[in-house]
C-alpha cells in the first residue's frame, strides 16, 4: 500500500489521480477530512482506505510490513498565519514523527518542503545541502519547512530512500478550497468572469515595475509526475528543488489567463496588503540541476501551456482532476 498524507488537499488529491492513472489503487488517504470543500477532490479517486491524520502513526506501526511508500504532503500551508505553535505541531513535529517511523520500519518517503525556505533569496535558490543552514525564511510557514529540512540532514537513522521536495509556486486543479491561498490564476479567472478585469499587485520596490515580480510557476501535473518518478526510480536521497527552473512575471501569468479565456487583457493595479508586504517574495527561480542529474527528462509545461490546460479543462467548467 501507498500512503498519501494531505490526501484531500490540492497536491495530495492530484497525486492520487497520478497514481491511479498509473494503475496504483491500494492507496491509504490520510487527512482530517473535516472540510466539506475538499470532499470533491477525492470523489473520483480510487483509494483503499481513509485514515484520519490523528490515527496515522498507529496505523503505520500496525501495518508497516504492508506499506510500500509514503508521500507526506499534509501541512498547514497558510503563509499569513503567524502562530508558531500551529506550525510546530502540524508541520515540524508531525513530520519528524513520520520520518522517524519511516526510518524505523524501512519505508521510503517523499515529503513536501517549500521554496518559502529561501526567504528573500539573498542566498540564492540552489538546493545543495551545504547552503540550507544559511537560508532565512520570511514567515513561520517557511520556518517550519526549513527547520524540518535541517533536522532531516542531521539524522543518522534514515529511511531506505527519502526525498524532500522544495515546491515552488504550484498551480492547477483541485485548489477550489484554498480561498486566499489559491493561485493567482485561480483568482484571476474568478475576477475575469465577474468583472472582466484582474487586480494585480503593484511593485513596492523601485527595481521592479508593476506586475514584473517574478516567480517560478509550476503546474501541479508536473509536480505529481516528479513524485511518481521518485516512486518508481532509485535516485540519491536528498532535498530537491521542484520548479520549472524558469521564472516568469505575474504579468505574463495574467496575460496567459486572459488569453486562455479568450478575453481582452484588462488589469487594475492594487497595493500589496500590508500584512504580507514585508514578507513578499519578488523573485524565485529553482535551480533544477540536481533533479535533472538523476535522469529526469520529462519536459515541464510552459506557463502558457499549463494555464491553458488549467483554465480550459478545469476552471471554465469547475472540473476536478
Amino acid at each position: 500500500m501507498v500512503i498519501v498524507t494531505g490526501a484531500a488537499g490540492f497536491i495530495g488529491s492530484c497525486l492520487i489521480a497520478e497514481l491511479n492513472n498509473n494503475g496504483i489503487t491500494n492507496i491509504i488517504a490520510s487527512d482530517d477530512f473535516s472540510s466539506e470543500q475538499k470532499h470533491a477532490n477525492l470523489e473520483t479517486k480510487i483509494i483503499e482506505q481513509r485514515v484520519h491524520g490523528d490515527h496515522l502513526f498507529d496505523f503505520i506501526k500496525e501495518q508497516n510490513r504492508n506499506i510500500k511508500f509514503i508521500f507526506h504532503l499534509g501541512a498547514r500551508t497558510d503563509t499569513t498565519e503567524f502562530d508558531w505553535n500551529i506550525f510546530l505541531k502540524l508541520n515540524l513535529n508531525y513530520s519528524i514523527e513520520i520520518f522517524t517511523l519511516c526510518a524505523t520500519y524501512n519505508i521510503p518517503l517523499v515529503y513536501a518542503s517549500s521554496a518559502a525556505t529561501y526567504g528573500a533569496g539573498e542566498n540564492g535558490y540552489d538546493d545543495h545541502h551545504a547552503t540550507i543552514n544559511k537560508l532565512k525564511p520570511l514567515n513561520p510557514y517557511g520556518d517550519s519547512k526549513q527547520e524540518f529540512d535541517k533536522w532531516v540532514l542531521q539524522q543518522t537513522a534514515m529511511p531506505p530512500f527519502w526525498a524532500g521536495l522544495k515546491f515552488f509556486n504550484v498551480y492547477g486543479p483541485n485548489e477550489y478550497h484554498k480561498a486566499r491561498m489559491a493561485s493567482v490564476i485561480f483568482h484571476s479567472h474568478r475576477q475575469i468572469k465577474k468583472t472582466g478585469t484582474v487586480k494585480l499587485f503593484r511593485s513596492h520596490k523601485p527595481e521592479y515595475n508593476d506586475g514584473e515580480q517574478l516567480r517560478d510557476f509550476i503546474y501541479v501535473k508536473d509536480v505529481t509526475a516528479v513524485c511518481y518518478y521518485l516512486f518508481k526510480n532509485k535516485v540519491p536521497s536528498a532535498i530537491y528543488n521542484l520548479g520549472t527552473g524558469k521564472a516568469r512575471t505575474f504579468h505574463d501569468l495574467v496575460v496567459a489567463t486572459f488569453n486562455a479565456m479568450e478575453k481582452p487583457v484588462n488589469i487594475d493595479w492594487i497595493d500589496i496588503p500590508a500584512d504580507i508586504r514585508d514578507t513578499y517574495q519578488y523573485f524565485t527561480e529553482a535551480k533544477m540541476n540536481k533533479l535533472f542529474a538523476t535522469g529526469y527528462t520529462r519536459p515541464f509545461y510552459s506557463l502558457e501551456e499549463g494555464v491553458h490546460d488549467y483554465v480550459s479543462n478545469y476552471l471554465d467548467n469547475n472540473n476536478y482532476l
